[in-house]
């Protein structure tokens, strides 16, 4: 997974260390990309924070994390193009669920009132409700997305213990 995004560092970085998982990651400058099986709504959260911190969550059922803080080998710059960052995180083909048909992702970044959500797909205007919250596990809203789109045609899937073990 690659990431070239405007860089706010606005929060300013996690108390984690780089290269680590980094729990509540959200809370900070980040992008996240989601992606589900939606008939068996298993699905991978990943999370990549400008600063090198990352969050990997395994979710079986909407918002259930079954396993959390996954590692992850990623690395981050902030300092190569100034008011961007570059990221690029190699995920274990075991992490993802089988038959991934659907994702979505964000970026959120800033503090407060200027606090900011923006979503590849998002819930369209005319569905929010007032006093409506940010909320990443609206699975109904992602939208189709296919590996071998990326792998080609002939790839297959490897199969992960991980997913044999979910609840």
């Amino acid at each position: 997974m690659e990431v070239d995004a405007p860089f706010f560092d606005d929060p300013k970085a996690p108390p984690g260390l780089p290269g680590e998982p980094f729990n509540k990651l959200w809370d900070y400058e980040v992008v996240e990309s989601f992606f589900l099986n939606n008939s068996s709504t298993q699905y991978l959260e990943v999370e990549l924070c400008p600063h090198g911190q990352h969050l990997v969550l395994l979710l079986s059922g909407v918002g259930n994390a079954f396993k959390k803080e996954l590692a992850l080998e990623f690395e981050a710059d902030t300092t190569s193009n100034w008011g961007k960052w570059h990221g690029i995180a190699l995920i274990p083909w075991s992490y993802f669920p089988p038959d991934v048909n659907m994702m979505n992702s964000y970026a959120i970044h800033g503090s407060g009132l200027g606090r900011v959500y923006e979503a590849l797909y998002p819930i369209p205007p005319q569905e929010i409700s007032d006093g409506q919250s940010p909320n990443f596990h609206l699975l109904e809203y992602f939208r189709e997305f296919q590996l071998k789109w990326i792998m080609g045609e002939e790839w297959e899937q490897p199969a992960s213990d991980l997913w044999e073990l979910s609840p």
